[in-house]
């Protein structure tokens, strides 16, 4: 039986192997990117003649998780929130190598950093003063690095996190095996330092929270679900601090069964409180009838 060890190491290297193969070359992944950002574009987001309305003077930036990227992530919420009259934009960020399509698994500062520069961007184009965020997975903790180190506090009103990883995860006890299995850490680090800074207890996130979970002058909701699988416990989400909304989503339904990925991408009841997140003063009770509204 081969050591455990190299199972890891042949697992890594098989992945990484299928992600060269399919990879495009610069030329078509240029070509992907555009692709993209014109699906978007046609959905309704990514409009950077958008300039916001005196009801919702702030653009909406999604932010998405791991794994994810700036189209698939948001196919549900960016054209749910044009329709309610925001100008919604979206970005790609923490790209590896000839990996393409699954993005979020750069180091998570370097992702802050393509974040910072996007809102710049979106600021810009539509003249507005502040922005909101809006993140699901690490898309709800990765601004709060950006928040707290570069500046990001002064460009933004309200972050709200869709089952944030704002203490990280221990994926069920799963990353408290990885001394038990020499090397394994290190491939993750190595290949996929975006995960690495997930674990619960990375020096990222200890660099993150330190201090406190929050930085004054903006705005935080976090919205949990308690069959999220993969942000665990996943109260680990909530934060502490003034200015902080922490919900438990089957609080809001109880027969809402939305797990990890669904919260995010498909559950019309999260869409709801995230209006109203965005938009308190306008806001309506979240319930399970929020489906049809």
């Amino acid at each position: 039986m081969l050591p455990w060890k190299h199972v890891v190491r042949a697992l890594s290297v098989l992945l990484l192997t299928a992600a060269a193969t399919l990879a495009p070359t610069a030329a078509a992944q240029a070509d992907t990117d555009k692709a993209e950002t014109a699906s978007a574009t046609d959905h309704g987001w990514n409009d950077f003649s958008c300039k916001p309305s005196a009801a919702h003077p702030r653009p909406v930036v999604l932010v998405h998780g791991t794994f994810g990227n700036a189209v698939d992530n948001w196919l549900g919420l960016a054209p749910y929130l044009v329709n309610r009259g925001y100008c919604v934009f979206s970005l790609d960020y923490g790209q590896l190598p000839n990996v393409p399509f699954f993005h979020g698994l750069g180091p998570v500062d370097k992702s802050a950093e393509q974040l910072d520069a996007y809102v710049d961007r979106v600021l810009a184009a539509t003249g507005a003063a502040e922005a909101d965020l809006v993140g699901h997975s690490q898309g709800g903790m990765m601004p709060r690095y950006y928040l707290k180190f570069l500046g990001g506090a002064a460009k933004v009103n309200t972050l709200v996190g869709i089952a944030p990883d704002n203490h990280g995860t221990t994926l069920n006890g799963l990353t408290q095996l990885l001394p038990y299995f020499p090397g394994a850490k290190d491939l993750i680090s190595e290949h996929t330092p975006g995960l690495a800074d997930q674990i619960a207890g990375s020096a990222l996130l200890t660099k993150l929270n330190a201090g406190g979970d929050t930085v004054p002058g903006v705005r935080y909701h976090v919205i949990a679900t308690k069959y999220d699988e993969v942000v665990t416990p996943y109260r680990s989400g909530f934060l502490s601090g003034p200015n902080v909304t922490n919900v438990v989503l089957q609080d809001l339904c109880a027969l809402d069964l939305s797990e990890h990925v669904t919260i995010g991408t498909v559950d019309r009841i999260v869409f709801h409180e995230v209006d109203n997140a965005l938009d308190p003063a306008q806001a309506t009770p979240t319930t399970c009838l929020s489906v049809i509204g």
